[in-house]
């Protein structure tokens, strides 16, 4: 199944972020523009589960 999603990519004085409307905590810091698309590619895939195809434990949140 193919998602899409939005990429917000803004510009600081130093860097560029990037982040995934749909995916809250989804972000991406690099120096390029071009780098940190790549790098919010990279995130996405590991948020939508890259840590369980990788065998290493997902941490769930806790209540504090």
């Amino acid at each position: 199944m193919k998602r899409t999603f939005t990429i917000i990519v803004e510009q600081g004085p130093t860097s560029h972020g990037a982040s995934v409307k749909e995916l809250p905590g989804c972000i991406a810091v690099a120096l390029t523009p071009d780098a940190v698309v790549k790098l919010i590619k990279e995130a996405i895939v590991f948020h939508l589960g890259g840590p369980e195809q990788a065998g290493k434990p997902v941490l769930k949140p806790q209540p504090r």
